[in-house]
């Protein structure tokens, strides 16, 4: 099988070229002895990665996964797919830091309150490079994380108060109307696996990941467009079939925000309360639309036992109507309130955009790409994007304001540097 998808995907001309790299040293009268497996598998990885200097991200992943790689956002083509944006540290203090003293003060940000608010996360009241510091994976544990995660029971990524209700009577086990120390302790007390549990929902095999990549279920093998390039144009139906969405005819008077995910990837669904808590706060200034594409973690593929205990148990769907059928199943749970919109069979807006498994894009009123996160799962942020948002609302709103005044705009030093 993975032969197959070698020839489908990498072409003859790769595998000649890998066949001759493991000959090579076959042939050579001074080569060691015939390597064990998982060696000869880094062997491999090492002749992919120094005979393609100017290789796709595709090949940093093939590579990461048969050199047996730690998976983390600094792994495969996640270390190189990295955050890009017109609206960094640089860019923002360069337009904004009148008195140039290395911050932004309240006062120097025309914007209003809140949206400062938005930007200045650390809450000192003044913009500095720590606002801009995105680096911690979207999947970095912490204390509110965990505590979420053991809140979110339905996997909804919304915690609601029948939830919160619903905790406490389960942790205050003897009723006593108040929970101690030791209640908490053992409420957060990870549970023991479960006997019988299906041994394919933890860490896969080599095998698995390899056809996961091939079949872009952990990602896509195209790198998606670039910042400032044009937002490749597309047409989709909605998940309920009702709308047909053109990206083109919706890009102009306002920012549009693309949004990419599937049911089975557990750090989109997590997401979902901030997404659409974005969605609420910015639905005025800017559009909001989501593309459902390929599932993540299918039953047939690399699955996950979070998704079992939330009942997201999907097969990859083979049809159109298989997959909108998923999507519809996703959107009942996450309820977003702006376009779900499915991507055909072929995955061809997933490809084209690098969607698979979860990414966030956007876009200008002249449909260029302003923003891009890197790949999910592990740089998906809302965050991040929002502080872009944001900042390009604010360089829209003094555009306008210049152009009703008559007086040429003061240009800016935006930076295109690419961050996390």
């Amino acid at each position: 099988m993975i032969r197959e998808l070698c020839y489908d995907r990498l072409g003859r001309g790769l595998l000649v070229g890998l066949g001759l790299a493991v000959l090579a040293g076959a042939d050579d009268p001074k080569a060691k002895p015939t390597p064990p497996p998982g060696e000869e598998s880094a062997l491999i990885a090492q002749a992919l990665r120094e005979s393609w200097p100017d290789h796709p991200e595709w090949v940093d992943m093939l590579a990461a996964i048969l050199d047996d790689e730690p998976m983390g956002p600094n792994f495969g083509w996640f270390r190189a797919a990295r955050t890009q944006t017109r609206f960094g540290w640089e860019a923002t203090r360069d337009r904004y830091d009148k008195n140039a003293d290395g911050t932004i003060a309240r006062s120097e940000f025309p914007g209003g309150d809140a949206d400062f608010a938005r930007l200045d996360r650390d809450r000192d009241m003044s913009l500095t490079p720590a606002d801009f510091d995105f680096d911690a994976s979207s999947l970095a544990p912490s204390p509110g994380a965990m505590l979420f995660s053991r809140l979110d029971a339905d996997g909804s990524g919304k915690i609601t108060r029948e939830e919160l209700d619903a905790l406490f009577k389960a942790t205050d086990s003897d009723g006593r109307g108040f929970l101690s120390l030791d209640d908490m302790k053992h409420a957060f007390t990870p549970p023991a696996p479960r006997p019988g549990a299906n041994p394919t929902t933890g860490m896969p095999s080599k095998a698995t990941l390899v056809k996961g990549l091939f079949s872009q279920e952990i990602g896509s093998l195209e790198p998606g467009p670039s910042l400032d390039q044009s937002a490749p144009d597309f047409s989709l139906k909605t998940h309920d079939g009702k709308t047909e969405f053109n990206l083109s005819r919706n890009v102009g008077a306002k920012p549009l925000v693309l949004i990419f995910g599937n049911f089975t990837c557990g750090p989109f669904r997590s997401h979902s309360g901030n997404i659409e808590k974005l969605y609420q706060r910015y639905k005025d200034r800017a559009n909001f639309v989501m593309v459902y594409v390929r599932e993540a973690h299918p039953t047939g593929g690399w699955r996950m036992e979070s998704n079992d205990r939330v009942g997201a148990i999907v097969v990859q769907p083979r049809t159109y109507d298989e997959r909108v059928a998923v999507a519809r199943q996703c959107g009942k749970l996450l309820q977003f309130a702006f376009p779900m919109l499915v991507d055909s069979i072929d995955d061809a807006v997933g490809t084209r955009y690098s969607g698979m498994p979860g990414r966030l894009y956007l876009i200008d009123s002249a449909g260029k790409i302003a923003f891009k996160s890197g790949r999910g799962p592990y740089h998906f942020k809302p965050a991040e994007l929002e502080q872009s948002l944001v900042l390009m609302l604010q360089t829209d709103n003094q555009k306008a304001t210049t152009s009703r005044q008559g007086t040429p705009a003061k240009p800016s030093r935006e930076s295109h540097a690419s961050r996390e």
